[in-house]
Formats: C-alpha cells, sequence, structure tokens
C-alpha cells in the first residue's frame, strides 16, 4: 500500500505514501540522523508532548493541504494521496489505511501495533495445521456516523472490496487481504473470525482502515468520492461540518457521535494552498503549521513571530518513479541508462542546500537505512553521462543528428513531471533534466500544480516524477504493492518473484520476513524496473507556538499526527 505527495511540496503504513521530497539555514535545523540518536528513538520526534488534560479545551487548528480531494477513498489508486490521508483522518479514523492509528490498529513511534481498541478491542492469532485463525473483538460502540453498526459486515466488505479478486475494483493493493479464505461471524456480530489460505504476517497487514458496507461495488468505490466525502460513511473523533468546493476548505468540528476520547479542539480548517501561499499564510496567522524542509522555506519562515521549529526524521524514500508503461520507458535498457545517469549526491545537494543536513544513498523503497532489517538494494553503480550512453550504445542506440541517442529512428524523449511552484523543487527537476540530457536523452519538464498530483500519479498521465514513499516499519506490505506482478503500479513483475512475495507473508519472525523482502526488492530492482532511491531527509515543521502534540512523531504517524484527540493549545494560547 501507499500515500501520495510531490518532492518539495507541502503535503504530507502498512498504507505507503508516494510523497514528494520537500526541506533551514546552517544555524537552523541541527543534524539529526537516526543513525546519530544513539539508540534514543526521543531524538527523532519532536511533537510538544503534553498531557490531554492539562491543554486549554477548545480552540482551532488551520492548516493547508495541497489539494482536497478530488477523489476522496483513500483505498482506490486516484484518492490514494497523502493529502487525502492527512485530511480524512480527523473524522475517518476507522477508514485511514495509513498513518499511525486506523481501523484496528495504532503504531507506537518504533513502529510497534497494537490494537485500536476504539475500534478492535482484542485481535487473537493461532495457527495450526499450516491454517491461520484471527479471532476480532470489536468494540460494541464502534459505529459509522449513519448509524450502521462497525461489525462483521463491516470486515466482511473491506475483505471483498481488497482482496483483489474483481480487477475492476481500482485498489491499490490486496496486500494481506489476498489470503484470507473467510470473514465470518463468530459468538455474534461484534465477534469477527478470519481464516486464511496460508497464515499471514504481521497481523497488522489486515484491517488497518475498514470500509463502510455500503461502499460495496465497483462503480461505488471507484467513482463514489469523486467530488464527494460521504461524511455518513465516515466515523472518527470529528465529523465535517463544511465542505466548501468554491473556498476550497473543509471545516470538521467534534463529532457528537464518537464514543472514544472526546477531542481537545473545537474546530480544525483545512485550507487548499499551493506550497508558495501557505509562507506567507503562516507568517500572518492564517495558518498553525507549514513544512520548512526547502531551504527557501525555512529561510522565509525563519523567525515567524509566535513560532517554532520542530525537527525529527523524515520517513521517507525518495527518488525516480519510472511509468514503464510509458512507450519510451519500456526499453529496460532506456530503464538502465537512466539509473546509470542519475548523480544522486548532486541531486540531496540540491534538497538539502544550506541545511545542516546530510546521509548517504539510500537503496530502499521499503525500509529507512537506520531499520535493523535495511539493505543496500540499488542495481547499478553511476557512471554519469558517458556510462550511461554507453548502456544505451550496447542495446543498439546510437546519436541522431541532434545528438539525441536513438533506436529504429526514434529518439529516447519522456518528460519529467513537477508539481507545484516551490523554487527547490523545481531546481531539483532541472538538476535531473541535465544530468539525463547530458546523457543524450531528450528530456522536457511538463509542470503540473500541486492539485494535479493525484490525478496524474494515481492515473498513471506520467514517464517519470521525482517522488517518493512515506516508509513503514516493516516491508512485508510494500513487497506486495511494488514488486508484485499483479500490483505493481508500472504493470511489471516477475512470475519467480510473485511466488518468493507470497511465500514470505507466511514467516512469523518478522527480522526473516524482512529479509526476504529485501531479497525480492534486489532481484526486482536489478531487472531496473521500479524507482532509484535517492534521499531520506529531515522532518522540519514550523509550528505556531502553543500547539501541542503535533509534529515529527516517526512511525506513530506517518502524517505527523499522533492522534487528533490529543491535540490543543497550552493554556494562554488557544486560538
Amino acid at each position: 500500500m501507499k500515500k501520495y505527495t510531490t518532492i518539495g511540496g507541502v503535503a504530507l503504513a502498512t498504507a505507503l505514501m508516494l510523497t514528494a521530497c520537500g526541506g533551514g539555514t546552517p544555524s537552523g535545523p541541527a543534524s539529526q540522523k537516526a543513525e546519530e540518536a544513539g539508540g534514543d528513538i526521543s531524538k527523532l520526534i519532536s511533537v510538544n508532548a503534553k498531557e490531554a488534560k492539562d491543554l486549554e479545551q477548545g480552540g482551532t487548528v488551520t492548516l493547508a493541504v495541497g489539494s482536497i480531494g478530488p477523489d476522496f477513498n483513500g483505498f482506490s489508486n486516484v484518492g490514494n494521496s497523502a493529502d487525502t490521508s492527512a485530511l480524512m483522518t480527523p473524522v475517518n479514523t476507522a477508514s485511514i489505511n495509513s498513518g499511525g492509528i486506523g481501523g484496528c490498529w495504532k503504531l507506537d513511534f518504533d513502529g510497534k501495533a497494537e490494537p485500536n481498541k476504539d475500534f478492535c478491542e482484542e485481535v487473537k492469532s493461532e495457527v495450526k495445521d499450516g491454517k491461520q485463525t484471527i479471532t476480532i473483538k470489536i468494540n460494541d460502540k464502534a459505529t459509522w456516523n449513519d448509524g450502521t453498526p462497525i461489525d462483521v459486515k463491516t470486515f466482511e466488505n473491506t475483505w471483498n472490496m481488497l482482496k483483489g479478486e474483481d480487477t475492476s475494483i481500482d485498489i491499490v493493493s490486496a496486500g494481506a487481504y489476498a489470503f484470507v479464505d473467510s470473514v465470518k461471524a463468530g459468538a455474534n456480530d461484534k465477534e469477527v473470525i478470519v481464516t486464511t489460505t496460508q497464515p499471514v504476517y504481521p497481523l497488522e497487514g489486515l484491517f488497518f482502515g475498514l470500509i463502510h458496507p455500503a461502499i460495496n461495488t465497483p462503480d461505488i468505490f471507484n467513482k463514489g468520492f469523486a467530488g464527494e466525502m460521504h461524511p455518513e460513511w465516515m466515523a472518527g473523533p470529528f465529523k465535517v461540518e463544511n465542505y466548501d468546493t468554491t473556498a476550497k476548505t473543509v471545516t470538521m468540528v467534534p463529532n457528537d457521535k464518537w464514543w472514544g476520547q472526546k477531542p481537545v479542539l473545537e474546530k480544525i480548517v483545512w485550507r487548499q494552498m499551493e506550497p508558495s501561499a501557505t509562507i506567507a499564510a503562516f507568517k500572518n496567522g492564517e495558518i498553525d503549521a507549514t513544512s520548512g524542509r526547502a531551504l527557501g522555506r525555512y529561510k522565509q519562515l525563519e523567525g515567524t513571530k509566535d513560532s517554532e521549529v520542530r525537527r525529527g526524521q523524515r520517513l521517507f524514500a525518495g527518488g525516480l518513479n519510472l511509468n514503464a508503461k510509458r512507450p519510451a520507458l519500456t526499453d529496460v535498457a532506456v530503464r538502465k541508462a537512466i539509473f546509470t545517469a542519475v548523480d544522486r549526491k548532486a541531486i540531496r545537494d540540491v534538497r538539502f542546500n544550506g541545511l545542516n543536513w546530510s546521509e548517504e544513498s539510500s537503496g530502499s523503497m521499503m525500509l529507512m537505512p537506520f531499520s535493523e532489517y535495511y539493505q543496500d538494494n540499488y542495481p547499478v553503480k553511476e557512471g554519469g553521462a558517458e556510462q550511461a550512453k554507453k548502456v544505451l550504445t550496447d542495446a543498439g542506440y546510437a546519436p541522431n543528428d541532434k545528438g539525441i541517442m536513438a533506436k529504429d529512428g526514434v529518439p529516447v524523449a519522456f518528460s519529467i513531471t513537477n508539481f507545484g511552484d516551490d523554487p527547490t523543487t523545481a531546481a531539483t527537476s532541472q538538476t535531473l533534466q541535465k544530468q539525463l540530457q547530458a546523457a543524450g536523452m531528450d528530456v522536457s519538464i511538463d509542470q503540473r500544480g500541486d492539485a494535479d498530483f493525484g490525478k496524474v500519479v494515481g492515473g498513471r498521465e506520467f514517464d517519470v516524477t521525482i517522488s517518493g514513499y512515506t516508509v513503514g516499519p516493516d516491508a512485508t506490505d510494500a513487497v506486495k504493492q511494488y514488486y508484485d506482478s499483479a500490483t505493481n503500479e508500472n504493470g511489471l513483475g516477475d512470475a519467480e518473484l510473485d511466488a518468493e512475495i507470497k511465500r514470505l507473508a507466511t514467516i512469523a519472525d518478522d527480522a526473516e520476513r524482512n529479509k526476504a523482502a529485501m531479497e525480492v526488492e534486489k532481484k526486482h530492482m536489478e531487472k531496473y524496473f521500479s524507482m532509484g532511491t535517492v534521499l531520506n531527509g529531515p522532518e522540519i515543521q514550523f509550528v505556531r507556538t502553543g500547539l501541542a502534540n503535533y509534529g515529527p512523531s516517526l512511525f506513530k504517524s506517518l502524517s505527523n499526527v499522533p492522534d487528533w484527540t490529543t491535540i490543543g493549545w497550552e493554556k494562554g494560547a488557544k486560538k
């Protein structure tokens, strides 16, 4: 699973976000790489943690997102964006399939999962004769906003929509649902008995996000959320009070039907903005937090009255997303040449220029370099322009009269799609463009607005983007999404790897299972089917002084919000 954002944008696993890279001054952000934390995970977190009881009740938080919609189904490819995940978390905790809390599960800062008792009070697993039975006890009070009980019908529908048998349902990935054999009621409708065709690990690969029983046809799943939020199909501590399509704002207030912990805030307001607009909006007090991980943004935001900088490790693997279904990139030699031509350090130098941040090149889309399970799977040594030209020459390409490498009269020509108006983002795309042009490729820039991201990426309307994925603590779901031939978003795969992916989900030992996943990634990357990883980077946010329990928080929330019920203002700071 994934979630999307753009490199440099202001947007924000189980579900994995495709995000864009985004980056203080030398006197500003300190170097806080995970490997320098000395095992102290608290050094990678900055949320101004306070007990909810010590905060002032009420107040409003206003935040910006790059896009509101146009599709609000986070389980679908078109709706699977980081902005949608951030927007929906307060109002639809039941269905959020990314972030640190959602459906049956919640994650701690270090990525350890435990049942989210607002929905699932207990989850037990038993394996006997090679078959697994998972028993889930649902919270008796758990109910969708329209009054529909969250019971066995919800769990059965979630499985039916996500198991991948009906290919007309536009899911991101079937994940572990492909191995579920049945979902039935136990002693009553609030007890769910799940049986599998093979053992499934980790357990949080299932029901980290639930789907309302009314979302039960391909048409509703694929099109029902286009421009429609459907608050009645949600369940969370907040509810949608108003969705203004003209002003491009969403207002949320506490949900009187919520049975869990009551939120501190009395209102959340989301505003759709291009990245450049958020700088003035934060400085003028119109929004209460914004990204500062790009140097230009940091310099403009530095010194803003009543604000502070919160820094931590960004859970992100960023690089090149190659759409191998596009004619220009179907030839593996072209993709290998791109990998060879890219100077990852030069791109990082652009991204992190002026920041107290340096790091080695990452070699995995699935795990952070500080993970105990990580290994470097990058498939080629960067050789620069001449070595990339040799890759093409060996594959039968030769320069045409314009100096562009071509084969059978067809030049190597494609575009890099850049989103938003952030200057560092533009400079990053231009740096990549020059690297590839030097290797004899005809490369242009396709400039799009931030609000187009979900449509373009979800609809696969691009050749290359510089973007990436939010990284979860376990590679099991990621390896199926990225590398299984049935779910790989580029339509590429390998039957032998499919068999390995299916087998590794049965491995109970976390270390052994993740090692097997990394070996699959290594073999897949050797065929140049997928994105080359370039950077991880810091998470740097400017936050209004006095805002509590908000900021970089590692795996406890992959959208930077540990728990919306706890977010609020310190006494005397309420807005």
